[in-house]
C-alpha cells in the first residue's frame, strides 16, 4: 500500500492543510488514494448483482425488482459512504490518522477507558495526547465516570473494538478470494469457454503470486495502482452509461426512494434477506477511514465525491438497465453487459483492480496486526520494513502465509462468488457497525455533542446498520460462517494474550523491589560493580523488577553503571523524537542507577537502526546536564528519586557544550566487548558479525570537552558514563515462565498454562522484537505464578 513519506505525513497533519491554498498537494494526494483506498470499492460492481438475486428472490425476476435493487444500491452508497464517512467519520481523526483505532485512542485519553498497563501522567503531556477538544461537557460526566468506574465495561469496551480488529484481518483473507475468482470468472463465458476448475486452478495461481510477491513491498508498482484503478472507474464509467442508454434510460427514476417501498411490498421478506447482498457495493468503504493517516480527509472526500461515487452510480445503473431487459444474463451480469468489442480489454483492466484492490487490504491487515501489538493484544511478530522512503510500508511474514493458506482454502472450499461474498458483506458490516458505536461515544465525550444529537446519530445509522446486519446473519448457514470463525479465532488469540501479559504486568508490579532495600546497601549494592553499562529492560516504569534482585542473589556483580529500560506503547498514534525518551533517577547520585522509558505510539515503527544505545547514553547524559541547572529534578530528602523523570529529545546523535560526539564506521572494532581483554570474547563477537553482516554499525564515541564551568561532580558523573559506555554494553531480560496458580479456576489455568504458554513459545521472543544483540544478552529465568 503506498504511503507518503514521514516528513509529509507530519505536515498533513496540521488541520489548515485542509484548505483550498493547499490545492495541488490536495489533489496529488487524491490521485495516489485511488490505488490505496477505491480499490476494494470500486471492484464491488463485478459480484453484487448476482449476490442479491439468489435463492428465494429468483422467483421476483422482473423489471420492478431490478429498479428496486438499484434504488437500495443508490441510497446506500449515498447514506454510508458518502454521508456517514465522508462528512461526518473522516472529521473523527487522531492527530490525522483514521481507523477503530484512532477511535479508541481518542476515548482512552478523553475518558480513561483504556487498559495499557504502565501508563504515566507524563503521557498526558505529549504533544498527540492533547489533540481533540479540551473541554469537558457537564452532560457526558455521569457516564464518563460511571464507564471509567466499572473496569468490566472498559473490558468489553476493548472485546468490540479487538471483534472490528478479527473483522477487518478476516476481509484480509476473504477479499483477495471474492476480488481475484469475480475477475477471472468471466472467462467462463468467453468463445473459448474455461472450465469452472480451470478458472478456479487461475485463481489460486494468481492469490498465490500475489501473497508470494508481498515480501517485496508495493512500492516498485505503487505508482501503477492509481492508473489502474483510474482507468478502471472511467471504463465501468463508460460501460454504465452506454448500457443506460442503449437497454433502458428509464432506469433514471431508480433514483427515487419510491422504488425501495415498491421492492420491499413485491418481495416481502425475500427482499430482506436480499439485502445481504445488496451490502457488497459498500465493501471496502471502512478503507476510506482507515487509511486517513496517509492522506489528508479533504482528498479523500474530494476522490470520493468527484469520481468514485458517480462512476460506481453510473455502472451499477447500467448494469441494473441491461439487466431489466435481460433477466437470464443476472448470474453473470457485469460480463455480459459489456459490449463484446471491449470485452478482453475490460477483463484485464478488472483483473488488475482486482489485485490492487486483494493488495491494498492485505498491507491494511498487517497495519492491524502491528496495532494490535501496540495496544498489548497481538503476540510479538516480526515486522519487515520494505521501503526505506515511504514511512509506515510493512510486510509481516507469518501472517502473510497464513493468509495465503486460509484465502486459498477458502477459494478451494467455497467455489463460488455468493457463498464468499456471504462472508465478506458479513465482516464489512459488522466493523461498520461498530465503527458507528464508537462514533457514538466520540461525540458523546470528545465532540461533547448534545445527547440528542448522538442519539440521532446513532438510531439512524444504527438502524440501517442493523438493517442490513440482521440479513447478512440470516446467511450464515451459506457461507457466512467462515466470518465468524475467522474473527473467533483471532478474537481467542488477542484476548488471550492481552489477559496474560496483564497478568504477568501486575505480578512484575506487585512484586518490585522496595526502594528502602537498595538505599540500605548503599551505592556499590554490596556487590561488585564492574566496568560497563547493564541495561535491564522490564514492563515496569516504576520500581526496580524482581528480575533485578534476583540476578544479584544469584550473582552478586553488577555493571558500573544501571539503566532500567522500559520501552512502551502510549494511546496516541506517533510520538515525535522530541518527546520519545524520559529519563530520571532511581536512586541518588552515587549509585548511578537510571530509568528510561522509550515511548512509542500504535502506528510509531521501531527501527533498528543502530541508534538507540548511543541516543540512550546521550539522553542520561543530557539529563545529568540538566537535572545540576533545574532544581525540580535535584535530588532532595523529602521527595521519592523514583519518579522525578525529564524529557530527553532525541532527533538525532550531536555534538553539545558538555559532551563531544564522534562517528566513524566500525568495521575493525566492536564497542560493546572493546575494552575486554578476553580474546575468547573478541573473536566470538567478530564471528557473530561476520555471519551477521547487516548488523554492523558505525561506532560513537563520546568525550567530554573542556568545560572549566562544570560542577565536579556533574563532571565526574559524565565521565563514569562515557568510560562505562566505552567498556561494553550488557542487556539483562527476564525469561519468564508464566503459570497459573493451584488455586485458579479451570478456565483460567486452561487459558495462561495452554493458550498463553502456547502463544508465547511460538511467537517471537521479547530480545530479538527489541533488536537486542544475542552476544550481548543475558536472560533471567523467573517462574510467574499468575
Amino acid at each position: 500500500m503506498p504511503m507518503a513519506p514521514e516528513s509529509v505525513i507530519s505536515t498533513l497533519r496540521n488541520p489548515s492543510q485542509l484548505s483550498w491554498v493547499n490545492l495541488p498537494r490536495t489533489l496529488m494526494l487524491a490521485y495516489q488514494s485511488f490505488g490505496v483506498v477505491y480499490g476494494d470499492l470500486c471492484t464491488s460492481p463485478l459480484y453484487v448483482y448476482k449476490s442479491t438475486f439468489i435463492g428465494k428472490l429468483q422467483d421476483h425476476r422482473n423489471e420492478d425488482a431490478i429498479f428496486g435493487a438499484f434504488s437500495l444500491i443508490f441510497w446506500t452508497l449515498t447514506l454510508i459512504p458518502l454521508l456517514k464517512y465522508v462528512f461526518i467519520l473522516l472529521s473523527a481523526d487522531d492527530n490525522g490518522e483514521g481507523g477503530t483505532f484512532a477511535l479508541y485512542s481518542l476515548l482512552c485519553r478523553h475518558a480513561k477507558f483504556g487498559l495499557l498497563p504502565n501508563q504515566q501522567a507524563a503521557d498526558e503531556e505529549l504533544s498527540a495526547y492533547k489533540y481533540g477538544p479540551s473541554r469537558q461537557g457537564q452532560s457526558s460526566l455521569p457516564l464518563k465516570r460511571f464507564l471509567e468506574k466499572h473496569k468490566k465495561l472498559r473490558t468489553a469496551l476493548l472485546i468490540v473494538v479487538l471483534l472490528g480488529a478479527s473483522m477487518v484481518i478476516g476481509d484480509g483473507v476473504i477479499t483477495p478470494a471474492i476480488s481475484v475468482l469475480s475477475s477471472v470468472s468471466g472467462l467462463q463465458y468467453t468463445a473459448h469457454k474455461l472450465t469452472h476448475s480451470e478458472v478456479l486452478l487461475l485463481a489460486c495461481v494468481i492469490l498465490v503470486g500475489l501473497f508470494a510477491l508481498q515480501h517485496y513491498g508495493t512500492r516498485r508498482v505503487a505508482f501503477i495502482f492509481a492508473p489502474i484503478v483510474i482507468t478502471w472507474l472511467i471504463t465501468i464509467f463508460a460501460i454504465g452509461l452506454y448500457n443506460t442508454i442503449h437497454w433502458n434510460p428509464k432506469i433514471v427514476r431508480a433514483l427515487s426512494p419510491y422504488y425501495i417501498i415498491k421492492f420491499f411490498r413485491e418481495t416481502g421478506r425475500e427482499g430482506w434477506i436480499s439485502l445481504g447482498g445488496i451490502l457488497l457495493c459498500i465493501t471496502g468503504t471502512e478503507a476510506m477511514f482507515a487509511d486517513l493517516g496517509h492522506f489528508t480527509a479533504f482528498s479523500i472526500r474530494l476522490a470520493f465525491a468527484f469520481v468514485v461515487y458517480p462512476c460506481l452510480v453510473v455502472q451499477y445503473m447500467g448494469q441494473a438497465a441491461y439487466l431489466s431487459r435481460n433477466i437470464s444474463s443476472i448470474p453473470n451480469s457485469f460480463y455480459d453487459s459489456i459490449p463484446d468489442a471491449v470485452f478482453w480489454p475490460v477483463f484485464v483492466i478488472a483483473t488488475l483492480a482486482a489485485i490492487v484492490g486483494s493488495q491494498a487490504i492485505i498491507t491494511a491487515t498487517f497495519s492491524i496486526v502491528k496495532q494490535c501489538h501496540a495496544l498489548g493484544c497481538f503476540p510479538r511478530v516480526k515486522v519487515v520494513h520494505t521501503s526505506k522512503n515511504i514511512y509506515g510500508q510493512i510486510y509481516i511474514p507469518e501472517i502473510n502465509w497464513i493468509l495465503m493458506i486460509i484465502t486459498i482454502s477458502i477459494t478451494i472450499g467455497f467455489q463460488d462468488t455468493t457463498l464468499i461474498g456471504n462472508a465478506y458483506g458479513l465482516a464489512c458490516m459488522t466493523v461498520m457497525f461498530i465503527t458507528t458505536c464508537l462514533m457514538s461515544l466520540v461525540l458523546v465525550f470528545v465532540w461533547q455533542s448534545s445527547i440528542l444529537l448522538v442519539a440521532a446519530f446513532l438510531l439512524f445509522f444504527g438502524l440501517i446498520e442493523g438493517l442490513y446486519l440482521s440479513s447478512a446473519i440470516m446467511k450464515v448457514h451459506q457461507g457466512g460462517w467462515i466470518s465468524f470463525v475467522l474473527a473467533f479465532i483471532f478474537l481467542v488469540i488477542m484476548f488471550v494474550w492481552h489477559y496474560g501479559t496483564r497478568k504477568k504486568y501486575n505480578f512484575d508490579l506487585h512484586n518490585k523491589v522496595p526502594l528502602r532495600w537498595l538505599l540500605g546497601l548503599g551505592p556499590s549494592l554490596g556487590i561488585v560493580r564492574v566496568p560497563g553499562i547493564g541495561l535491564v529492560y522490564s514492563e515496569l516504569a516504576t520500581g526496580v523488577p524482581a528480575i533485578f534482585s534476583h540476578f544479584v542473589t544469584n550473582l552478586p556483580a553488577f555493571h558500573t553503571v544501571l539503566v532500567f529500560v522500559c520501552v512502551k506503547s502510549v494511546p496516541v498514534p506517533y510520538v515525535s523524537p522530541e518527546e520519545r525518551f524520559l529519563v530520571g533517577r532511581v536512586c541518588p547520585r552515587p549509585y548511578r542507577m537510571y530509568r528510561c522509558i522509550v515511548r512509542y505510539g500504535y502506528k510509531d515503527i521501531q527501527r533498528d537502526d543502530g541508534n538507540f544505545e548511543n541516543q540512550l547514553i546521550q539522553s542520561i547524559a543530557e539529563f545529568i546536564q540538566m537535572e545540576s541547572v533545574e532544581p525540580t529534578l535535584s535530588s532532595s530528602d523529602s521527595t521519592p528519586f523514583d519518579g522525578r523523570m525529564a524529557v530527553i529529545s532525541t532527533r538525532s546523535i550531536q555534538s553539545s557544550p558538555f559532551l563531544s560526539v564522534s562517528e566513524q564506521e566500525d568495521f575493525e572494532e566492536i564497542d560493546s566487548i572493546q575494552s575486554s581483554k578476553s580474546i575468547t570474547l573478541q573473536s566470538l563477537r567478530s564471528s557473530y558479525d561476520d555471519e551477521q553482516p547487516q548488523m554492523k554499525r558505525s561506532h560513537v564515541r563520546f568525550q567530554l570537552p573542556p568545560n572549566p564551568g562544570m560542577d565536579s561532580s556533574v563532571r565526574e558523573e559524565l565521565l563514569e558514563l562515557i568510560q562505562a559506555k566505552e567498556a561494553g554494553l550488557a542487556y539483562i531480560m527476564g525469561h519468564s515462565y508464566v503459570k497459573a496458580r493451584r488455586s485458579s479456576s479451570f478456565v483460567k489455568k486452561l487459558v495462561i498454562d495452554i493458550g498463553y504458554s502456547f502463544l508465547r513459545k511460538n511467537c517471537r521472543g521479547p530480545a530479538v522484537a527489541l533488536n537486542i544483540p544475542h552476544i550481548s544478552l543475558i536472560e533471567v529465568g523467573m517462574t510467574y505464578y499468575v
